[in-house]
């Protein structure tokens, strides 16, 4: 063979070979693709979908939100059932309460002791009763139907299991002012849940305070969302408030009328309203309390058993030298027609609920209603005030002390209590058998 020939075939083969080491790369290639760029692009698109769906769930979310506002809700007894209120109907942040009166409008009837009352019909927002309704007075302890209305606005459902540390100045603010104290001690760790019942049950001013640094970081600040609420209430020209707990402070004032329309708003509040309508409540259980500490709203526990026509379903007291004894309570008939009643300057706590018995009586048809030319600016002759009626409750000179504490027994037979019982100990009273299971509540 020629060398001719011997150069061709080399050439050739090396053609050959270069090409088959061509191929083998391009499969190589190709094999690489299929095994990990496809199932990379694959990945990509399926994040790329879950994050776009995420997206649009939540910003849905965000919409809906707005547009309903806060969700509040509160485990209810865990005596009678584990049921969890998950949508409240929570009032819109600018909606105003009002009643007004008409020709119907009656004054209180002759045995109410109080200075200054006012019954209204919440099917028609009608004020069917009034006695210086209009008239500033310093609402005491009834502050504190604000003070859980404003914070139960600002707070969602899992915050009510929040753990809070009971500090001294929330311990001193009681006992330096005179005020009502759930009891709770220093470093002791409680819920948020805890706080809501303490503020309104014994009317804790320890507890309202807790209550109000948590949501707004202190006092001050608190104090400025409740005037806040005032104004889109449409009351800020006729109430202001200076303090969380109701003490005594010239600026600190408000009328029958508008604690009315305060009460409104919170029962409108599922929250609130559940707080409210609570007998008894035990608070968790701590180092310092292994079974808790027992509190009571005692004017929802003494009324209960008074024929008043109505139920009386939720209630807060009040007291200041001031404007004397105080409540506000919402009742309602057999058919849920429901009414508010807010009553000041009353001789004592027992006298009080009399108060709040006598006008639903009247209402009820359980007694003969007052005449109309008594609806407004008087009070009836014989109500003279008797100074001694309330010597043995313990006033202070300046803030309500006895929130938390059953009327005396002394006052119980005064005014025909049947069976009446030795006054208990604030704290570890165990409730009477009279009282529904549905309204004792544990905060565990």
């Amino acid at each position: 063979m020629s060398n001719l020939e011997e150069e061709i075939i080399r050439r050739k083969y090396a053609a050959r070979r270069e090409e088959l080491i061509r191929q083998k790369k391009n499969r190589h290639y190709r094999d690489m693709g299929v095994r990990y760029l496809v199932p990379a692009i694959v990945i990509i698109l399926i994040v790329t979908v879950i994050v776009c769906v995420l997206v649009k769930v939540s910003k849905k979310k965000d919409e809906k939100e707005a547009f309903n506002g806060p969700n509040i809700s509160i485990e209810k007894s865990k005596a009678v059932e584990e049921e969890v209120l998950d949508e409240p109907d929570v009032p819109a942040p600018h909606l105003v309460y009002s009643a007004t009166d008409n020709a119907q409008t009656t004054g209180l009837p002759g045995d109410v002791v109080s200075s200054y009352g006012i019954l209204i019909d919440l099917a028609d927002d009608t004020i069917l009763a009034q006695r210086n309704a209009r008239t500033r007075i310093s609402p005491a302890s009834m502050t504190k139907i604000l003070t859980v209305l404003v914070a139960a606005e600002n707070i969602n459902l899992e915050q009510l299991d929040d753990t809070v540390t009971i500090t001294l100045e929330y311990t001193d603010y009681s006992y330096a002012n005179d005020l009502s104290a759930v009891g709770f001690a220093e470093n002791e760790v409680v819920t948020v849940r805890d706080l809501f019942y303490g503020t309104i049950l014994p009317s804790g001013g320890d507890a309202a305070l807790a209550l109000a640094c948590y949501v707004a970081g202190s006092e001050e600040e608190f104090v400025k969302l409740m005037n806040d609420r005032l104004k889109e209430l449409q009351l800020n020209d006729s109430t202001h408030f200076t303090n969380v707990a109701g003490m005594y402070d010239e600026q600190h004032f408000s009328t029958v009328y508008d604690m009315a329309m305060i009460l409104h708003a919170a029962i409108d509040n599922e929250l609130c309203r559940t707080v409210l309508n609570a007998h008894t409540y035990t608070t968790s259980v701590t180092r310092e309390h292994p079974e808790g500490i027992k509190i009571s709203n005692w004017f929802l526990r003494r009324i209960e058993d008074k024929d008043c026509g109505f139920t009386v379903e939720c209630a807060k007291t009040g007291f200041v030298m001031q404007s004397r004894n105080c409540a506000a309570s919402f009742a309602d008939d057999e058919d849920g027609h429901g009414y508010i009643c807010v009553t000041a300057d009353s001789s004592s706590g027992w006298r009080c609920i009399y108060d709040h018995v006598s006008i639903y009586s009247a209402f009820s048809g359980l007694t003969e209603k007052p005449p109309v030319e008594s609806s407004e600016d008087s009070i009836p002759v014989d109500n003279t005030l008797d100074e001694t009626e309330g010597a043995d409750e313990g006033l202070s000179d300046n803030n309500e002390l006895l929130d938390m504490d059953e009327p005396s027994l002394a006052e119980g037979l005064s005014m025909g209590e049947e069976n009446p019982k030795e006054t208990p100990d604030t704290d570890t009273q165990k409730p009477d058998n009279k009282i529904p299971v549905k309204n004792e509540i544990t905060g565990n």
